[in-house]
């Protein structure tokens, strides 16, 4: 395909496992989280399964009381707080193609499960927060993925209805539905920690290998 990054409207992404290397950050956090709580550690393709949903979210089917519940929270973030900037990294590609649509003038956004503040604090560690003046977080939004409504509020930020001429790139599956039902394209990045066969049952409308992809993706029509 010839690269045409012009041709799309905007391009979204995810943050955790697209733009930012933190699988090894998340999984220390949830292994010692469990370690605490539960006494020991549990598969982390159970954490794995959940990726992309709020944090909040994700803890409830660890936790058996709104009590446990909260505390399993507070100590995720807490070991967060503590390790996360020696443990965060931009995948390799991903600044050169962030570049790449800066250039060529096509409105980007970051539309994360995350809290503004930590989302944030990952863009600065890895260098990519001054690509990004709007930013979509999990604390912000009524209904997180996979409902469609972070990707609106995206849109809506930047000016733009919902069409096939707008690209959302994620990791999850929860990222992948909510761009479907959000109205807009959707690849699925096979660089994140989630296998693709999940992802395939999500339908993105593409699968990259890699961040430099991106560029050789076309808008229909």
């Amino acid at each position: 395909m010839t690269r045409s990054p012009e041709r799309w409207s905007a391009v979204l992404f995810d943050l955790d496992g697209t733009l930012a290397d933190t699988t090894e950050l998340i999984l220390t956090c949830y292994r010692h989280t469990m370690e605490l709580h539960r006494g020991g550690r549990l598969p982390d393709d159970l954490w794995l399964s959940t990726m992309g949903k709020p944090l909040r979210v994700q803890m409830q089917a660890f936790a058996s009381s709104p009590e446990e519940h909260a505390g399993m929270v507070e100590t995720y973030v807490r070991h967060q707080e503590e390790i996360h900037d020696r443990m965060v990294q931009p995948f390799p590609g991903v600044l050169e193609l962030l570049g790449d649509l800066e250039q060529a003038g096509v409105p980007l956004a970051v539309v994360t499960s995350k809290g503004r503040r930590m989302a944030t604090r990952t863009l600065r560690c890895c260098g990519l927060l001054d690509f990004f003046p709007h930013i979509v977080v999990g604390d912000e939004v009524t209904r997180g993925k996979p409902h469609p409504e972070p990707v609106h509020r995206a849109l809506e930020a930047l000016g733009l209805e919902p069409g096939p001429d707008v690209l959302f790139v994620g990791d999850s599956s929860w990222d992948v539905l909510s761009g479907n039902a959000a109205g807009v394209c959707t690849a699925a990045a096979l660089w994140g920690p989630i296998e693709r066969a999940m992802l395939e049952e999500a339908g993105p409308d593409y699968f990259i290998a890699a961040p430099s992809d991106v560029l050789v993706t076309q808008a229909p029509g």
